[in-house]
């Protein structure tokens, strides 16, 4: 892990974004970790907006959570602590136990935070910070591929518990597939991953990052 932490995120000279009007703006000094998680979140967003509240307790991939509790995850972890990661801050604690899907318009109101913690994260300099990780602090990218694990491995249980397919292109799915082999063993060392899933031979970069975190597709 200490290897990973040392490490500088790659950089790009620019990101470009499309807003509401149409228009492109560019984000100098980005690293190429920020258009996967832009990429992510959007497919993320697309599918909790595509979730029937009245589909919230369905089974999912995961064995211990039904589709509530994967979008409450989602929704604390991608939206709120993604914001207040960038500010300094983190989620309170009682927000652990919050149900966000009670809460009206709560779909439109995740793709609104998810907005906001991207707007955030799309300042270079927070990319320079180390933050707290437990009883340690890393760089920013590291909580960042984390993130970026968070919305597709999720996203995909959300979009598998609710009858959507969830999909990314090609270089945000090797993102992921790079992130989950870097996190691998210690994720399944604290019960984050399970053992590995086949993957079959002409399986994608999704379908084998899946995979690796034990997921089957």
């Amino acid at each position: 892990m200490s290897r990973f932490f040392k490490t500088a995120p790659r950089v790009v000279r620019t990101v470009v974004v499309m807003n509401d009007t149409n228009h492109t703006s560019e984000l100098p000094e980005l690293p190429e970790l920020y258009g996967a998680l832009r990429a992510s979140a959007a497919e993320t967003v697309r599918v909790l907006r595509g979730v029937d509240p009245a589909a919230l307790d369905a089974p999912t991939p995961s064995a211990e959570w039904d589709l509530r509790a994967v979008v409450n995850h989602l929704i604390l972890w991608t939206a709120h602590n993604f914001a207040l990661r960038a500010e300094g801050g983190s989620v309170p604690a009682e927000w652990y136990e919050r149900d966000f899907t009670a809460e009206p318009g709560w779909a439109e109101a995740y793709a609104q935070q998810v907005d906001k913690a991207l707007a955030a994260w799309s300042d270079p300099s927070v990319w320079e910070r180390e933050m707290p990780m437990g009883d340690s602090a890393v760089p920013a990218a590291a909580i960042a591929g984390m993130i970026l694990l968070e919305f597709s491995l999720h996203g995909w249980e959300a979009a598998e518990g609710s009858g959507q397919t969830y999909t990314l292109d090609e270089a945000t799915a090797t993102a992921v597939l790079g992130q989950v082999e870097q996190w691998a063993e210690m994720f399944r060392q604290y019960d984050g991953f399970a053992r590995p899933a086949p993957a079959g031979d002409d399986a994608g970069a999704f379908a084998r990052a899946l995979a690796l975190s034990g997921r089957r597709a």
